[in-house]
């Protein structure tokens, strides 16, 4: 991953003096500070799980489940077999509300998406417990991995990808995770104004590639210098979303580590993200049925160590 600088230096710097984010989360961008508009963490929330909890899940399609089986919403791709439904059977919790929906993005948290209403609405003053996984559209998943395999035939032993992403001189996407930053930043902390009570939950991103830096072309047709470029951009986005909710006193779920090993370029019977074209029911390049258990075991693990721990 290249560690360029940021461009757009005096807007960064106006918005510096608004809110001064932990500079660990500027270095570990490669130096690409990331900005937002409030001034102040938010305040400690929290409230137990448990039998008739008020549940709401956010996110995008990695929450969703699309093409899992049993889908429950055509529109937002969305399966009763999903992590947030896991959770919410194994916590007994009967007050659930599930608005996932893929391909939404942190504007779809105030905006409706087809017939999902904006997500945020479903947030109580009651609310008890929110998970949220969003970012990665913001990011723009989709037309990265569109990207990266329609330049992998010009160099398929080279990284033509991270170069068509850092011609200006700058990586842009490690700019767009900057950016996107204060997009969570402001989801995380309107979640908290409308259930001031509720535990938050970020929810990072599984594992989708080797994380020793190798590559399975053609099943996944990206260069083989690429993959280690699309590793550590997505370890850089989970990095941006734990310092995020930690900034706002939320919990970090990570889905990276309980995932490794079972990335995309893994044989079907051990892979818990498929590839572009899916062996097992579920959309390219997200998870499957066991990706989404393993999961539901990470938010359920971290709601079983209780809060305060990061």
């Amino acid at each position: 991953m290249a560690h360029d600088t940021c461009t757009g230096e005096a807007a960064g710097r106006g918005a510096a003096r608004r809110r001064r984010w932990p500079l660990a989360v500027g270095a570990a961008l490669g130096g690409c500070a990331l900005f937002a508009t409030s001034t102040a963490p938010a305040a400690a929330h929290g409230a137990g799980t448990g039998h008739d909890t008020h549940y709401v899940s956010l996110g995008d399609s990695y929450a969703s489940g699309p093409v899992i089986p049993r889908q429950v919403d055509a529109a937002c791709a969305r399966s009763d077999h999903n992590y947030p439904s896991l959770v919410a059977a194994e916590r007994h919790m009967t007050a659930f509300k599930d608005v996932s929906c893929g391909g939404a993005t942190t504007d779809n948290m105030w905006k409706a998406q087809g017939t999902n209403a904006p997500q945020l609405d479903a947030v109580r003053r009651d609310t008890a417990l929110v998970t949220v996984q969003i970012g990665g559209n913001d990011l723009g998943f989709g037309s990265i991995i569109a990207t990266c395999a329609r330049l992998s035939s010009q160099d398929p032993t080279g990284d033509p990808c991270r170069r068509s992403y850092a011609s200006s001189g700058v990586d842009r996407l490690t700019l767009a995770i900057a950016q996107t930053a204060p997009k969570v930043d402001r989801v995380l902390r309107a979640v908290h104004a409308r259930a001031p009570h509720a535990r938050v939950l970020v929810v990072g991103y599984p594992d989708l590639l080797p994380d020793d830096g190798s590559g399975c072309y053609p099943s996944v047709p990206f260069a083989s210098k690429d993959f280690p470029y699309l590793r550590d951009t997505e370890k850089r986005l989970n990095l941006m979303l734990r310092l995020v909710a930690e900034w706002n006193r939320a919990e970090y779920v990570d889905t990276y580590g309980p995932t490794r090993g079972h990335d995309m370029c893994k044989a079907p019977a051990d892979r818990w993200i498929e590839p572009l074209q899916p062996a097992s029911p579920a959309a390219p390049a997200h998870p499957n049925a066991q990706g989404e258990e393993a999961m539901a075991r990470a938010v359920l693990e971290r709601l079983g160590e209780g809060r305060g721990r990061h």
